[in-house]
């Protein structure tokens, strides 16, 4: 027996690098018209860029909605980056559905397609790690490694004003185009220490 998801609002999200791109464009523009997409956010930005109509996108879905994609690659810069925007969903209950991989995020199959890409995500991270540690290593021993380099004291303190914001850690690093972790890193350095009983 299958499970029936009811769908509050089917949102689309369209994207092309270029405005040259103007076939493209509305090809998307199309297909998600003819899957009921309700709204439609659209941007013309390179994947690289800051892609505000996404983050518009993913601030106005609401449990129960569907956000559609015609291609993975209109939708994330990485497989990373995917899992990231899924997880960004999953948090207000809002499915994903990819047109041209037929994924559904709320279906067996799609939840299986996920799980796959969830795997190659941590495997091309603990490569990358991998990577990262061998040259640190190789730069330590020709004596040419130097270490993390620190993050500027305005960054800090525009961290820190963000936090009192209501920012997210995901967005503040984005505005700041930072890591997260150093966001992180920040805060938790900056946090008041628990008070030792005498």
């Amino acid at each position: 027996m299958s499970i029936i998801h009811v769908i509050e609002m089917i949102i689309g999200y369209a994207r092309t690098s270029t405005i040259e791109q103007v076939a493209g464009f509305e090809a998307q523009l199309k297909e998600l018209e003819t899957a009921h997409c309700e709204k439609i956010f659209r941007e013309q930005v390179s994947s690289v860029a800051h892609r505000a109509q996404l983050q518009a996108a993913l601030e106005f879905v609401r449990q129960g909605d569907l956000l559609v994609a015609t291609k993975l690659d209109r939708l994330a810069r990485s497989v990373a980056d995917l899992m990231a925007i899924i997880q960004a969903l999953d948090s207000k209950q809002v499915g994903l559905r990819v047109l041209n991989l037929g994924m559904d995020t709320q279906t067996p199959t799609g939840k299986l397609m996920l799980a796959v890409l969830g795997g190659v995500a941590q495997f091309e991270r603990e490569m990358m790690l991998e990577r990262q540690r061998e040259g640190i290593a190789k730069a330590k021993a020709e004596g040419k490694y130097r270490g993390r380099k620190p993050v500027s004291t305005d960054k800090r303190d525009r961290v820190l004003q963000l936090a009192t914001s209501g920012m997210t850690k995901v967005q503040m690093a984005r505005e700041l185009q930072i890591g997260q972790a150093t966001v992180y890193r920040i805060l938790a350095n900056t946090a008041p220490k628990p008070r030792q009983n005498p």
